[in-house]
């Protein structure tokens, strides 16, 4: 399409009614990848599944929207971008009323899947959208709204999914999302559909799609039932390595000989894109692990609400948001690799705050990382993206921008899944040592006895103890991983070479 043919941008009321449509959408997209985080105990309790099956709602969602962002180039040249915009939110909405209506945990893990396969393309399509209906004049405002809509989404899930879950019942965090559909399809049918882009017949890469969907689908799948099979002594669990990794194998052979591929791994031959691809993937897998652990703890152990935990998770993004426009200036003002390594190191320092908690722990004393933490999220995001985008040419910034969207997203759900599996494991192990160790024990149960309570009662109370300290151990064996994880990914961002000024410039 030639600059002749492009319409002439909104203005007025109609640019605000648009950009705010859009911007709903990305948000209510991005809302879903943490509305469930601390509503896990109610849906487990509701289908009758144990809580790390629950987490399955969580990660189902994650994998699918990774696996569906590369497609987004493909998918909008093929069918036009407002088309494929207003068709994902479609399926977005019909699937979250089915994740709503779901009566077992297969049904519902099945829904979360094509609900996310319907999300992916919202955030990068919503960000082509609103750059195309502002003024070039304007479009620094247009990447403001949509990098603050991606920003507050997953603050506000947490406390709005745990409100909902103790005051209604889980599916209604689903069923929230049909009228924001509604608006968002209505306003963009009305004023955006002017801007479709050009319809182009690219052939798809249908080989390297399977192949990408088999080995990612196969390797979560064996992370998410893993410690329900006792991992590698189970035929089923070596079956779906076998089928991740050859399949992971043949992908990379196959992305890098087809003409068209249907994810451009070219770009990992720029050593800054890579680098920062690894310390993303390190760093944003440890970060999403917390977020996703911290709330299952507080509930199942210290008997918070979904609601008050909810509460404490949404902290993170206090200083995340204040601290977005100064990180983003510091990109040009400094080299990346220093903000990058300090903001990780940052987040490094606040796990260590959290490997201090115990049962008896106050709720400041919850909040206080989860508060500090967001003074380095926006130099480690906001810096790791300028960096990637920035070390790439220009006819390689929509290639890399997917790739590291889809490596954040699908670490993510991979961190999720080894957390949960590593908290049981280290939980079962602890247990297994401190009950030799109980001191005390009967003198205990002669007190509680004396209290009124017969014998079984009293063991029920020392045995439910025993299990609050050993789940809160395994909980800060966790953060000691991943804190070494952070030390790792603040190292690998070390690789790149030093960056040239104005990398996130470039990136846009």
């Amino acid at each position: 399409m030639t600059a002749a043919a492009e319409p002439q941008c909104l203005s007025g009321w109609r640019l605000g009614l648009a950009a705010f449509s859009l911007a709903l959408a990305n948000f209510v997209v991005v809302l879903d990848t943490t509305v469930a985080n601390v509503s896990v105990p109610h849906i487990a309790g509701g289908l009758a599944v144990s809580p790390s099956q629950g987490v399955w709602t969580i990660t189902s969602y994650a994998v699918a929207d990774a696996i569906s962002v590369p497609l987004t180039g493909w998918l909008a040249a093929r069918f036009g971008s407002v088309r494929w915009f207003i068709a994902s939110l479609f399926g977005f909405g019909l699937f979250s009323f089915l994740c709503g209506i779901s009566t077992s945990l297969y049904m519902l893990v099945f829904f979360r899947v094509l609900q996310g396969l319907s999300g992916g393309p919202l955030m990068p399509l919503s960000q082509t959208l609103l750059m195309r209906i502002f003024p070039k004049d304007k479009q620094a405002a247009a990447l403001g709204i949509w990098a603050m809509t991606t920003t507050a989404a997953p603050i506000l899930g947490p406390i709005l999914g745990g409100w909902i879950s103790d005051n209604w019942s889980w599916p209604w965090i689903f069923f929230i999302n049909l009228p924001v559909v509604a608006v968002c399809i209505f306003a963009v049918t009305q004023l955006v559909a002017r801007f479709e882009t050009p319809v182009v017949k690219a052939p798809i890469d249908t080989v390297g799609l399977v192949l990408l969907i088999v080995f990612v689908g196969a390797l979560q799948i064996m992370l998410d039932t893993g410690r329900d099979n006792d991992w590698f002594h189970s035929s089923w669990i070596i079956g779906l390595a076998l089928v991740s990794a050859i399949g992971f194998a043949a992908f990379l052979i196959w992305e890098t000989t087809e003409r068209n591929p249907v994810v451009d791994i070219s770009v990992f031959r720029y050593r800054g894109f890579t680098a920062a691809v690894l310390a993303v993937s390190l760093g944003f897998g440890a970060f999403f692990a917390q977020v996703v652990l911290t709330p299952l703890w507080m509930q199942q152990v210290l008997g918070y609400t979904a609601t008050n935990a909810g509460y404490v998770v949404a902290w993170i993004g206090l200083f995340a948001v204040l601290g977005s426009p100064f990180a983003a200036r510091m990109t040009d003002l400094v080299d990346i690799r220093v903000t990058v390594s300090g903001g990780i190191l940052w987040m490094f320092l606040m796990t260590f705050l959290r490997t201090r908690w115990s049962t008896d722990v106050d709720y400041w004393t919850l909040a206080l990382p989860h508060i500090l933490q967001g003074i380095g999220m926006p130099f480690f995001f906001i810096g790791l993206t300028a960096l990637a985008l920035g070390s790439v040419p220009s006819d390689k910034v929509v290639a890399a921008a997917g790739m590291i969207s889809f490596c954040r997203t699908l670490s993510g759900a991979v961190g999720t899944a080894i957390a949960t599996s590593l908290w049981d494991d280290a939980g079962a192990n602890a247990r297994g040592q401190l009950v030799p160790a109980l001191n005390g024990a009967s003198d205990t149960m002669a007190k509680l006895q004396g209290g009124g309570l017969d014998h079984e009662q009293a063991r029920t109370i020392v045995d439910r103890l025993v299990d609050m300290q050993a789940a809160t151990l395994g909980a800060l064996h966790v953060f000691v991983v991943s804190g070494l994880v952070f030390l790792i990914a603040a190292a690998a961002i070390w690789i790149a070479p030093k960056p040239r000024r104005g990398a996130l410039a470039a990136g846009h």
